[in-house]
């Protein structure tokens, strides 16, 4: 998905710049991205001044839209107009207003560049959305799954030609989890301490975005996946002494949901890799974890496991804990886990 997304965004140029955007969605990211790369290819520099009007929902009207969108460009072939947080334009669930839109998206000025950017989705059964589809395009950026992130910072990293490691990669997708926007600020961040041609791995990560690579959820889940009972505990020892940066119920999500695709792949026989990833909704590259994990543990023992960490669960949030500490309820989960 954000191959496709980025696929989009590359392929604008100035040439092929239609005359009636609507960009909306639940990832802001990609959202933003295509107004930035619409702002620096639609209208020269010299020619901002006059031709290039960036406006905000909570400022104007419907009606000031079509008025901007309807002006000829001055001096020029073109004018842009960008509506950003058009969601925040009071008067567009008129249904008056939306037909208003509707019919210039029908028949829009050649000479503009209307873009009406949202903050959130819009509702593409409704005819004025669709009609955006006609003489340009109706772009609905939805928000990636946990699985398509390890894809999207190698592709991200490979963009900037930097080389990333696997355990780099898993390290920063279940740190920042799929907010894109910082997952790309972190990735800026470590181009620019890293040396000429130097890699980023589990150490860079460490030292610049401030993960541990040895005493961190996926260090976690790599021991127990292996039944490593010393570096389990030792790693639940360190999230007991530092639980502010290591909060509980974030942890007992992440084992929940890898133990519950085990628990899942057990049932899918037959089957390739590609499709098993699809089918557990998982990255391909970390398959053979999980395919670890079910050779290690039985369907019957992977029950247990899920309601130990449902008891965890419970007793993180004052259920049934008394003054149980964090680190004795991370103690007590592993030993349920680990027997």
């Amino acid at each position: 998905m954000s191959n496709n997304y980025q696929q989009i965004i590359n392929k604008l140029d100035g040439k092929s710049l239609k005359p009636v955007y609507l960009l909306h969605g639940t990832e802001s990211f990609y959202v933003d991205q295509f107004v930035q790369k619409v702002l620096e290819i639609a209208i020269p520099d010299f020619e901002k001044g006059f031709n290039e009007y960036v406006l905000y929902g909570k400022d104007i009207s419907t009606g000031d839209i079509i008025n901007y969108a309807r002006k000829f460009p001055m001096m020029a072939e073109r004018q842009l107009v960008l509506v950003k947080e058009a969601h925040m334009i009071a008067d567009l669930s008129n249904k008056d207003n939306q037909t208003l839109i509707e019919n210039y998206a029908n028949n829009p000025l050649s000479s503009t560049i209307l873009v009406l950017s949202f903050g959130k989705a819009q509702d593409e059964r409704k005819t004025w959305v669709k009609s955006f589809a006609k003489h340009g395009q109706n772009l609905n950026f939805k928000k990636m799954y946990d699985y398509e992130i390890p894809d999207f910072i190698i592709s991200h990293c490979a963009s900037l030609n930097l080389k990333i490691s696997p355990k780099a990669v898993q390290l920063l997708s279940e740190h920042i989890g799929n907010n894109l926007q910082a997952i790309h600020n972190e990735i800026d961040k470590l181009k620019v301490n890293l040396k000429p041609d130097e890699a980023i791995d589990a150490t860079t990560i460490e030292k610049y975005v401030g993960i541990s690579k040895d005493y961190n959820v996926f260090e976690l889940q790599k021991a127990l996946t292996e039944k490593n009972v010393k570096k389990s505990f030792q790693i639940v020892k360190y999230f007991g002494d530092n639980t502010k940066d290591h909060p509980i119920t974030p942890n007992i999500i992440i084992l929940y949901n890898f133990f519950s695709k085990v628990l899942l792949l057990h049932g899918l026989k037959n089957q390739s890799d590609a499709d098993l990833a699809k089918n557990m909704g998982v990255n391909a590259y970390f398959l053979k974890d999980y395919k670890k994990a079910a050779s290690l543990y039985p369907i019957g023992q992977l029950m247990k496991v899920i309601h130990s960490l449902s008891i965890a669960d419970q007793k993180s949030k004052g259920v049934g804990s008394g003054s149980i500490s964090e680190g004795d309820i991370y103690k007590d989960l592993i030993f349920s886990i680990l027997n």
